[in-house]
């Protein structure tokens, strides 16, 4: 069992502290991600911190809308959260590093008909649960309209007389359609999981470490490792179709005129790019999972 971390004068602890996301589609892969780069992570979901001391960092399980505000008052050194959360409070953070996954986009949504570009939004009501994102977005744009925020299903707004459109979270459309909505004009945002930190504010070395896990396993997911054996004379167009990231590595077999082949290649195509490899003359093609990486 690890021992309580040193308090210092200053009152902090000395570890990196970093907000995570309590509860919400953030939470479950914001946890995993963080598990896959090395880190601990809370057995309890009603446990609000956890202190991974061998790591140098301590974590702090926040309801996914406060996590920017704690980080842009400096309170917290690190938050992961959604763009579209950050954007949504106004807060002094800036977003430092994309994580690839809860992606999200915001559309504006009203009767299935009535609307087809945002000037018809001049003078509505809007409802939305991202008054600020919104906002922010009617201004660029030089619109005037009243936004009321709601919290929970806004579709209903507009059968109810609360507004005239909406403005919300758009995955297939369904439960747009359901209630008689189709979308109309500008993407607002599109979003997804980030790392965030305060505006203009010094990170100490440990978040660098951090930074690094975080891309390591955001490559290791994006990636596999590939061996195959392939004549000699045939590696550079084998290369052409899989030149890795710095170059293949390449191992002399024990029989003449052929060689081992370890390459990195996109987990995408990979099933295409080993046909490819077989026409070209490839054996023993192998795809093999990667659990870690450092570039």
């Amino acid at each position: 069992m690890s021992t309580p971390a040193t308090t210092l004068t200053d009152g902090s602890t000395g570890l990196l502290r970093i907000a995570v996301p309590n509860k919400g589609s953030l939470s479950q892969a914001a946890s995993e991600m963080l598990r896959e780069a090395g880190y601990r992570q809370r057995d309890d979901a009603k446990r609000l911190t956890l202190v991974d001391e061998e790591n140098g960092v301590e974590f702090f399980y926040l309801r996914p809308r406060d996590i920017a505000l704690y980080v842009g008052e400096g309170t917290l050194d690190v938050g992961i959260t959604g763009r579209d959360l950050l954007h949504d409070s106004g807060a002094k953070a800036d977003e430092v590093l994309r994580l690839g996954f809860g992606r999200s986009r915001f559309r504006f949504a009203g009767p299935a008909g009535a609307f087809t570009d945002l000037e018809q939004l001049r003078g509505r009501r809007v409802a939305t649960s991202y008054v600020g994102i919104v906002q922010s977005f009617l201004e660029a744009h030089g619109i005037d309209a009243t936004v009321t925020r709601l919290d929970g299903a806004v579709e209903t707004s507009i059968q109810l007389g609360v507004a005239d459109v909406i403005a919300d979270v758009v995955e297939t459309g369904s439960t747009l359609r359901a209630a008689g909505l189709e979308t109309f004009g500008d993407t607002i945002l599109d979003s997804e999981a980030v790392v965030i930190t305060r505006t203009g504010q010094a990170m100490p070395a440990e978040f660098e470490t951090f930074r690094r896990r975080l891309e390591g396993v955001m490559v290791a997911r994006a990636y596999v490792m590939m061996d195959y054996d392939i004549r000699a004379q045939d590696v550079p167009a084998a290369t052409e179709l899989a030149p890795g990231l710095e170059g293949p590595t390449v191992s002399p077999l024990h029989r003449e005129g052929w060689v081992a082949v370890r390459v990195m290649v996109p987990r995408e195509g990979s099933q295409k790019l080993m046909d490819d490899l077989y026409a070209l003359g490839a054996r023993a093609i192998l795809l093999t999972d990667i659990h870690a990486c450092r570039l």
